[in-house]
């Protein structure tokens, strides 16, 4: 058995033990979940070590006849991309474990449902065989679904509902796109790589179709304006552990799809439709910064930042350069350092003052230094400050769309600004000002949330100033997928 399937299993072990710990000792649960999240993090660092950087193909594959009737393989292996969505995902669900220490309801099956979550994004990105994609692409739908509806917020079943129903919708589409891709292909395959290798037997036509019902899936799970309206409401009213890795990782399966599936199978399908997402890229950006500049609510702005910043990602997808898809995928990885750490500082507020307005708060920072020198920290990193990693992957994606889209890229950098407006206007009055007596018994961030926050912000600031470590990892994969869709090495 291969590390990958190692990697699906775990969680599965993980819950099997859960579920013969009585539901009283809470304590081993949360030991239990914990071991699990860690040795699938060790096993992402071994893996990366045994990584070869030259190679563009998968590695560490395993291929095995699973229905045989319908030509469906348990087919799993890696490359730089998946590589890099592995490294993020283990690293998150390993810290907002940690972070989950603070749920006091149902613990047991807290614990069983957010295994199962990790199991399905771990199966997500490492899958090879479309069918099998698609099981682990639904079964992250039903644990989140639960996550938000038991342990959410006051509006929390509206949300959990609308966050369902939503992606659902387009996981049909879908899943249209790949029966269509199986029932024509001779003999009927659901392989990835088998399809990408035929692409070029498919019409025009028959791409524009099947990418359209792809970009339906993977846009709403971006979300790509205007599909993106569940996304604060999920955010809002999700237990902060699962904030984070709602943005962190089940943003970025949409965006991985384009790079796994759409791109390499339909790649005419691609090219038809990349001016239309540049443009929708654009308004993601601006309207996102806009919309997060006018919340009162902490965790709101940080939801609505996510859809500006996911905006590069499509921006840097839509221009068919080495640069841009570099530019995408890093900020794929930088998002989910950086969002990850502002949901965990919103968290820890919250669990305080028992409120997200950031009105009513001021002049926190002489009172909780630490909590907001990592809150600056992790602001600036946002707002693409050079020598953080958020400034390089923006840096990147507008480099590689300029020669492309230069009048798009221009409006897109009001995004920056904007980010750089909200950001700082929360901090002013969040951190700055007169101190509201009301929070003079605020205690600062305890050890236990600095430990969550340490490794990602250590992240952000290494990959600023030496972005190769992670740039080395994705570099022949995605030259590879630049040649084979026609795309320039600029």
């Amino acid at each position: 058995m291969s590390f990958l399937s190692w990697l699906i299993l775990l969680p599965i072990i993980g819950i099997v033990g859960i579920l013969f710990v009585h539901r009283d000792r809470t304590q081993l649960v949360r030991v239990i979940a914990t071991i699990v999240t860690g040795i699938e993090l060790v096993l992402t660092i071994v893996l990366m070590t045994r990584f070869s950087l030259v190679e563009s193909g998968m590695q560490f594959v395993e291929h095995v006849f699973w229905i045989p009737q319908l030509g469906v393989y348990y087919h799993v292996g890696i490359d730089g991309i998946s590589l890099i969505m592995l490294l993020t995902t283990t690293l998150l669900s390993f810290l907002a474990c940690i972070a989950s220490f603070g749920i006091k309801e149902r613990v047991k099956e807290y614990f069983v449902l957010y295994l199962l979550l990790v199991m399905g994004m771990i199966g997500t990105f490492v899958s090879l065989d479309l069918f099998l994609f698609y099981i682990f692409w639904e079964v992250v739908l039903v644990p989140m679904y639960f996550l938000i509806g038991i342990w959410g917020g006051e509006r929390k079943e509206y949300a959990a509902i609308k966050f369902f129903l939503y992606t659902l919708f387009g996981s049909l589409f879908m899943l249209v796109g790949i029966l269509a891709l199986y029932l024509t292909n001779t003999p009927h395959t659901f392989d990835m790589l088998a399809l990408a290798q035929a692409n070029a037997n498919y019409s025009l036509h028959f791409q524009q179709i099947i990418f359209l019902a792809l970009f339906l899936g993977f846009a709403i799970k971006v979300p790509i304006w205007p599909f993106h309206t569940w996304l604060p409401d999920a955010h809002v009213e999700a237990p902060t552990p699962i904030s984070v890795i709602l943005a962190g990782v089940l943003l970025k399966m949409g965006t991985y799809g384009f790079f796994r599936i759409a791109y390499p199978i339909v790649p005419q399908g691609a090219h038809w439709f990349a001016p239309a997402l540049a443009v929708l890229a654009v308004i993601g950006i601006v309207y996102g910064g806009f919309v997060a500049f006018a919340q009162t609510d902490f965790k709101k702005m940080v939801a609505y930042s996510s859809v500006s910043h996911m905006g590069f990602v499509l921006l840097g997808l839509s221009v068919f350069t080495s640069t841009g898809f570099h530019g995408a995928l890093l900020q794929m990885f930088t998002h989910g350092l950086i969002t990850g750490c502002l949901f965990l500082l919103v968290g820890v507020l919250y669990d305080r003052a028992h409120t997200r307005d950031m009105d009513a708060f001021g002049g926190l920072w002489a009172k909780l230094p630490v909590y907001g020198s990592i809150l600056i920290f992790c602001s600036m990193a946002s707002l693409g400050l050079p020598s953080l990693a958020g400034f390089v992957s923006e840096f990147m994606v507008l480099l590689g769309s300029f020669p492309v889209y230069r009048w798009i890229t221009v409006i897109s950098c009001i995004g920056i600004l904007l980010a750089a407006a909200y950001l700082l206007y929360m901090i002013q009055r969040v951190l700055l000002g007169k101190q509201n007596p009301k929070w003079a018994q605020l205690k600062d961030i305890s050890a236990r949330e600095i430990f969550t926050l340490a490794p990602l912000m250590i992240l952000i600031l290494l990959v600023g100033i030496y972005p190769k470590i992670v740039l080395q990892l994705m570099t022949p994969t995605l030259e590879a997928l630049i040649r084979s869709v026609g795309g320039t090495l600029l």
